[in-house]
């Protein structure tokens, strides 16, 4: 029973073991060799989220998901693509939460409107208080 508890332990642990074994990828932690083009790169690379870390960018991130992010930026700015043309292609790859720099979407149009209907609705809330407040004061 220990030996299959063994086994079963060490097959699956050993693909977690394997990506960390991976060399990092050419562009992870290399710079461009024009610093117009590695400009670009780093500005988009500041807007995009580390998947792993979540709270870094993948320009401050030293996780192995954040290096091949960077080396797939570097690579593509190297080809000459447009950097929302990149930004487009890692959302459409990883979903809208990996940008920095949300869209309006059908999907997340009622996350820019929340704020301004609460902010209506309690400008509406105070302005009736106040009214009613100067109306019952004024009677007295």
């Amino acid at each position: 029973m220990r030996a299959l508890i063994l086994f079963l332990s060490l097959a699956l642990a050993a693909p977690l073991a394997a990506q960390d074994s991976l060399p990092p990828a050419p562009y992870a932690y290399r710079q461009l060799e024009d610093p117009a083009k590695e400009k670009a790169a780093q500005d988009l690379m500041m807007t995009l989220r580390c998947l792993t870390c979540q709270s870094q960018s993948i320009a401050d991130s030293d996780a192995p998901m954040a290096g091949d992010m960077r080396n797939q930026v570097r690579e593509r700015i190297a080809r000459g693509e447009d950097p929302e043309a990149i930004r487009a292609w890692l959302i459409e790859r990883y979903g809208d939460w990996v940008s920095y720099e949300p869209r309006v979407t059908t999907m997340t149009w009622p996350l820019f409107a929340a704020p301004v209907v609460l902010l209506l609705l309690a400008a509406i809330i105070v302005r009736k208080r106040f009214t009613r407040a100067r109306a019952q004061g004024g009677k007295s």
